[in-house]
């Protein structure tokens, strides 16, 4: 009894490998407007098409922003920003003032402003736990939720320029002693 089972599901095992394998024969290609897809794309998931198509301009309408977080908001490097190891985060203003959606790869982040005692320009998704903090020199986005870097070292130009105004004039260490 134990060989019959064993043998069906061995051959039933097989015929689903080899349906899974098998080409299909190929269709004509058809005349179409739509935009060709680039071969070995991988297939948007599941998670990426409903991310798309969830809208991300009415967020959370009740989240009233303060005079200091729209001026904050003012100050926000927008654009692609590239990143350390060939990544990118891409952040764009959302038609509702002082709101900023920051996608890198397949993360979309809907971020608005947060006072700061430091003076760190600091966007904040508290529904998915998403931080985007813009310093002087560099900016980084984390996910709290999991407590890691998603990107790291992202400069804008105006980031670059910062930099390296602070090689060529490194600033002031308040700990030491002034030079006489």
């Amino acid at each position: 009894m134990k060989i019959v089972f064993a043998s069906i599901v061995i051959a039933t095992l097989a015929a689903t490998a080899s349906a899974q394998t098998a080409e299909k024969p190929a269709k004509p290609a058809a005349k179409s407007t739509k935009p060709v897809a680039v071969k070995n794309a991988p297939a948007p998931t599941k998670r990426q098409a409903a991310e798309e198509a969830q809208p991300t301009e009415d967020y959370d309408p009740t989240n009233k922003l303060t005079e200091g977080e729209l001026a904050i908001s003012k100050r926000v490097y927008v654009g692609e920003i590239p990143c350390e190891l060939g990544a990118k985060v891409t952040v764009k203003p959302l038609r509702r003032e002082g709101f900023f959606l920051v996608t890198r790869g397949v993360n979309r982040f809907v971020m608005h402003p947060v006072e700061s005692r430091t003076g760190a320009i600091r966007l904040e998704d508290p529904a998915r736990g998403a931080l985007w903090l813009q310093l002087g020199n560099k900016s980084m986005l984390m996910n709290q939720k999991e407590g890691k870097r998603l990107a790291d070292e992202c400069q804008s130009p105006e980031q670059v320029a910062f930099a390296n105004e602070m090689k060529n004039r490194p600033p002031v260490n308040i700990l030491e002693a002034p030079a006489k």
